[in-house]
């Protein structure tokens, strides 16, 4: 397996670790949502499995064997993505229909990142943003727009490596976060254990979670 040059540069910040074995039927994920999908996308889930880095979600094309995950994919997700595109009326001075963003990521605070998908190439699709603050102050704007792939987004958010926090939530902002796969989570929870840090969970009682 040939491992993309912007997973490459990630695994040294975020390594694998904790990765999954899921295997991604590609040709069926790219028929099911009628597109293909970017390279590094590819790479970084054959590399990882499917996963959380923190509290950022990266979702899978398709729905994964792992319980009350089964609805936590790209094809779920895209139908509200797109409505918060045509209700925010997108990045201002883009000019995009609403059928034109595909989501890939989700949380750090319910903010929500995918692609811009006007290129016919999928390698050259700019991550676009959903800011659940706005830009701040200077950039009231909910949406945004960044001419990079989604995995050069991840390294540059978490080198601190755009100009200010891509993200309303800075939880990741110039801190590599930790990549757990979702099976290595659910078997933490099992076991009463934070699910992300892998610590003893001293509310795990209040929250009884077989794996049946």
């Amino acid at each position: 397996m040939t491992v993309h040059p912007g997973v490459e540069a990630l695994l040294r910040i975020v390594p694998d670790t904790h990765r999954g074995e899921e295997r991604v039927d590609w040709a069926a994920a790219e028929a099911a949502l009628g597109t293909r999908l970017p390279s590094d996308y590819v790479s970084l889930l054959d590399t990882y499995g499917v996963g959380d880095i923190d509290d950022l979600i990266v979702l899978p094309p398709l729905s994964v064997d792992v319980r009350d995950l089964q609805s936590c994919h790209i094809g779920a997700y895209a139908p509200g993505f797109r409505a918060l595109w045509e209700e925010g009326g997108g990045v201002p001075g883009v000019t995009a229909d609403a059928r034109d963003v595909l989501p890939w990521g989700t949380g750090c605070n319910a903010n929500e990142m995918g692609w811009l998908t006007t290129d016919p190439d999928p390698d050259a699709w700019p991550v676009v943003v959903w800011r659940r603050h706005g830009g701040g102050p200077a950039n009231p704007h909910h949406w945004a727009v960044f001419e990079c792939g989604m995995v050069e987004f991840l390294g540059r958010m978490m080198r601190a490596e755009f100009d200010e926090c891509p993200l309303s939530d800075a939880s990741l902002w110039g801190s590599p976060g930790t990549f757990v796969s979702w099976r290595e989570q659910r078997r933490r929870l099992v076991a009463g254990l934070d699910p992300l840090t892998g610590e003893p969970d001293p509310y795990a009682d209040m929250y009884p979670i077989t794996d049946t």
